[in-house]
C-alpha cells in the first residue's frame, strides 16, 4: 500500500495550492489505513484458523455422513439423529441475526478481553478443500450438500421408524427442508406409508426395490434447502439495504456553470461517485435475482413426468398380468370339470360292462352242470370272459391314475397362479402408494417454485423500473450540464485565439503585456478545468451505458426509448466536443522540459517499480499537443490540433461494486492541471497508477 501513499503525495506536490489535491491526499491516507487494518485483521484470522486447525475436508465429511446414514439401523438411528440435530442447532444459533446493539456490546467485550490477554474461545469447525477452492463451509452447508438426509430417510422406509425417531426426523426436516410444519408432517406420514407398503413387498415382478427407493430419494432432494439460494438472499438483502440508504437522488448541476472554484469541482466528484455506486448496486442486484431464478433442486418437470408415467405403465402391466392369470385359472377349472365328467362317464360304462359279464358268468355257471359235453367250450369262453374282465379293470385303473395326475397338475398350476396374483396385487398397492407420494411431493415442490418465481419476477419488474428512472434522471442532468459547458469551451477557444492574434499584432514578437499574460493564463486554467470536467462526465456516461446494456436481452425494460435518446444526445455532444480544435496552451508550453527526465526517473525508482500494462485494462490517454516550438527568429509557430478524448472500454467481466477505484480515476483526471509538471506526464502517471490499482484488485479477487 506504500505506492498509493507515494503516488498521492506526488499528486499533491504538483498542485499544492489546490484544495482538491489536499482532499485526494487525505482520502488516500484513509484508504491506505483501512486497507492496512484489513490486511492485518485478515492475517490474524487466518493465523488463528491455521493454529487451531479447525479446517476439515469437505469430501471426507460428506462420505462419512452418507456412510453413517446408509449403514445405521434402528438402535443406532436415534443416536445419529440426535448428534446431527445438536450440531445443526449450534450452527443455526451462531448464524442467527443479531441486533446492532448486541453486536456493539460483543465488540466492546471482545476488545476488553483482548486487552486483558484472556484466551480466545475456539471458533466453529469449518470445512474446506484446497483443490476445490471457495469459501470455508459450516456443518449445515456440508450436510445439505451430502445425501445424508436422503440416506436416513431411506433407512426409515426400509425399517419403519418409532415415535422417537419420527419426532427427531421432524426436527431434521425443519432445519433442512423447505415448507412449514404441516408440510413436514405430511412428508413424515408419507414416509411411514412407504415403510408399511415396502414391508409387504417381498417378491419383485416388474419393479425393483432399489428403483423405488431411488425415486423417493430424488423426491426428498427436491424439497431440501438450497445453500446457494440462502447466500444469494443474504446478499440481496444487503444490497436492498444499500439501495434504501441511497434514497437521495443526485440533483442536476444547473447553477455554477461559470464558476470554477474548488467547491464546485469537489461537489461534481461526489455526485459522480454516488451515481456510479448507485448504478453498480442496481446491476449487481439484478444479476443476483436472475441467478436465483435459475437455481432448482430435485428433478425437472420432464423427469418427474417420466417417472410417474413409468410407474403408471408398470401398474397397468401388473393389473393386466393379474387379469390374464385369473382367466387362465378359470380355463383350468373348466378343463378339470370336463375331466371329472369324463371320469364319471367312463366309470359308468365300466360298471355296466362288469354287470353284463357277471350275468354272463352266472349263466355259464348254471349251464356248466347241464352242459358237461360243452365243458371245454364253456371253460374257454369263461377264460376269455375273465381275461376281458381283467383288461377292463386294468384299463380303468390306468385311466384313474392318469386322470389323478392331470387333476394334481391343474391344482399345482392353480396354486402358482394364485400366488402370482397375490404378489401382483401387493406390488400394485406399493406402486400406488409411491405414485401418491411422488405426486404430493411434486405438488409441494411446484408450489415452492411458483412462489419463488413470482417473487423474483416482481422484484425484477420493480427493480427494472427503478433502474430506468435512475438512468433517465442522471442522463438528463448530464445532458443539461454538458450543453452549456461545450458552449463555454467554444467561447474559451475563440477568446484564446483572438487574444493570441491580438497579442501578436500588438507586441510584434516582443514581450507581451503582463495584463495580457495574466488574462491568457486565467483563460487557459478555466479551459483546462472545464475540459477535464467534460471528459470525466463522458467517461461516467460510458460506464453507465456499459452497465445499462451489460445484460441486454434478459429484460425488455432495457430497450427504453427515452434512455436510448439520452445516450444518443450525449453522443452527439461528444462528437461536437471532439470537433472543437484544441488550442496550444502557453501554460503547458512554459513547463521546463528539464523536469521530465527527473520525473520519469522518480517514477521508475524502486519505491515505484514499473508494472507491465495489461492489454484488457489499458486506459487511453488524453493527448495534448506538446510545447509549442519556437522558431529561430522568435516567432511562435503554434499549430492547433484536435482533442483526442478517451473512449470507454467495455470490460467483459461481471460488474464489481468498487466505487473507490472509479473515484480515484475521476480525481486523477481532475488533478491533471498543475504548475510544476507537464500535463502529458501527469496524465500518463495517473493512468499508470490507475492500471496498477485495477490489476491489484483483480489479483486479490
Amino acid at each position: 500500500m506504500s505506492w498509493i501513499r507515494n503516488a498521492m503525495n506526488k499528486a499533491v506536490e504538483v498542485g499544492n495550492k489546490n484544495n482538491l489535491t489536499r482532499t485526494v491526499k487525505n482520502y488516500a491516507d484513509t484508504v491506505v489505513q483501512q486497507a492496512g487494518q484489513a490486511v492485518v485483521e485478515g492475517a490474524k484470522i487466518l493465523q488463528d484458523r491455521i493454529g487451531v486447525r479447525n479446517f476439515k475436508s469437505v469430501k471426507q465429511t460428506i462420505r462419512r455422513l452418507e456412510e453413517a446414514a446408509v449403514s445405521c439401523r434402528v438402535p443406532e438411528r436415534v443416536t445419529l439423529l440426535r448428534r446431527w440435530l445438536v450440531v445443526l442447532k449450534e450452527v443455526e444459533k451462531l448464524f442467527a441475526p443479531v441486533s446492532e446493539d448486541k453486536e456493539k456490546v460483543d465488540e466492546q467485550q471482545h476488545a476488553s478481553d483482548e486487552s486483558k490477554g484472556s484466551p480466545k474461545r475456539p471458533s466453529m469447525v469449518l470445512y474446506y478443500d484446497s483443490d476445490v477452492g471457495g469459501e470455508p463451509l459450516n456443518f449445515r452447508d456440508v450436510f445439505l450438500q451430502s445425501q445424508a438426509l436422503e440416506g436416513i430417510t431411506l433407512s426409515m422406509i426400509l425399517e419403519a421408524p418409532n415415535d422417537e425417531e419420527i419426532s427427531l426426523l421432524l426436527e431434521m426436516f425443519g432445519l433442512c427442508l423447505t415448507g412449514g410444519k404441516e408440510v413436514h408432517n405430511a412428508i413424515t406420514s408419507s414416509i411411514q406409508d412407504l415403510a408399511t407398503a415396502i414391508a409387504r413387498y417381498q417378491d419383485e415382478v416388474l419393479v425393483k426395490r432399489e428403483e423405488l427407493l431411488q425415486f423417493a430419494q430424488t423426491a426428498i432432494t427436491g424439497l431440501k434447502i438450497n445453500a446457494d439460494i440462502v447466500r444469494i438472499d443474504a446478499e440481496v438483502s444487503d444490497l436492498k439495504k444499500k439501495l434504501e440508504g441511497m434514497n437521495a437522488m443526485p440533483k442536476p448541476i444547473d447553477e455554477g456553470l461559470e464558476q470554477t472554484s474548488e467547491k464546485t469541482t469537489k461537489a461534481t466528484i461526489e455526485a459522480l461517485k454516488k451515481a456510479l455506486a448507485h448504478i453498480r448496486v442496481c446491476s449487481r442486484l439484478e444479476g443476483l435475482l436472475l441467478k436465483k431464478r435459475l437455481l432448482n433442486n430435485g428433478d425437472s418437470p420432464e423427469i418427474h413426468a417420466q417417472k410417474v408415467d413409468k410407474l403408471k405403465v408398470l401398474s397397468e402391466s401388473l393389473m393386466n398380468s393379474s387379469a390374464k392369470a385369473e382367466k387362465r385359472i378359470s380355463d383350468h377349472r373348466l378343463q378339470k370339470e370336463e375331466a371329472l365328467k369324463v371320469r364319471v362317464v367312463k366309470a359308468g360304462e365300466a360298471s355296466e360292462k362288469e354287470k353284463e359279464i357277471g350275468a354272463e358268468i352266472s349263466y355259464l355257471e348254471k349251464q356248466r352242470d347241464h352242459l358237461e359235453a360243452e365243458l371245454k367250450k364253456v371253460n374257454i369262453s369263461l377264460a376269455a370272459a375273465q381275461s376281458r374282465l381283467r383288461n377292463a379293470q386294468e384299463e380303468r385303473d390306468h385311466f384313474d391314475e392318469a386322470n389323478s395326475q392331470i387333476v394334481e397338475h391343474l391344482n399345482t398350476k392353480e396354486d402358482e397362479l394364485l400366488k402370482s396374483i397375490t404378489a401382483c396385487g401387493v406390488e400394485a398397492e406399493v406402486l400406488h402408494t409411491w405414485i401418491n407420494f411422488l405426486e404430493d411431493t411434486w405438488v409441494l415442490q411446484c408450489l415452492y417454485t411458483e412462489v419463488k418465481d413470482k417473487q423474483v419476477n416482481d422484484e425484477l419488474e420493480k427493480h427494472g423500473e427503478y433502474f430506468v428512472n435512475l438512468a433517465v434522471t442522471l442522463l438528463s442532468a448530464y445532458d443539461k450540464e454538458l450543453t452549456p459547458s461545450i458552449t463555454l469551451i467554444e467561447k474559451f477557444v475563440e477568446n484564446l485565439k483572438n487574444l493570441k492574434e491580438r497579442s501578436e499584432m500588438v507586441s510584434g514578437g516582443d514581450n507581451e503585456d503582463p495584463k495580457e499574460l495574466n488574462l491568457r493564463r486565467s483563460l487557459e486554467e478555466e479551459y483546462l478545468e472545464f475540459e477535464a470536467k467534460i471528459i470525466t462526465t463522458f467517461s461516467v456516461v460510458d460506464i453507465m451505458k456499459e452497465q445499462f446494456y451489460a445484460q441486454r436481452g434478459t429484460n425488455s425494460r432495457k430497450d427504453d426509448t427515452r434512455v436510448k435518446e439520452l445516450f444518443d444526445d450525449i453522443e452527439k455532444l461528444r462528437q461536437e466536443f471532439e470537433s472543437i480544435e484544441r488550442p496550444n496552451l502557453e501554460l503547458e508550453a512554459r513547463i521546463p522540459r528539464s523536469d521530465a527526465p527527473s520525473n520519469e526517473k522518480s517514477l521508475g525508482s524502486p519505491a515505484n517499480p514499473p508494472i507491465e500494462e495489461t492489454p484488457a485494462l489499458k486506459p487511453e490517454k488524453i493527448e495534448h499537443p506538446e510545447a509549442g516550438a519556437v522558431k529561430a527568429e522568435g516567432t511562435p509557430a503554434l499549430k492547433p490540433e484536435k482533442i483526442k478524448h478517451p473512449e470507454a472500454r467495455v470490460v467483459k467481466e461481471e460488474p464489481v461494486l468498487d466505487p473507490d477505484s472509479d473515484l480515484a480515476q475521476l480525481e486523477s483526471e481532475f488533478g491533471k492541471v498543475g504548475n510544476d509538471y507537464a500535463t502529458e506526464e501527469i496524465g500518463d502517471w495517473e493512468f499508470d497508477e490507475l492500471e496498477k490499482e485495477l490489476k491489484s484488485d483483480s489479483t486479490s479477487k
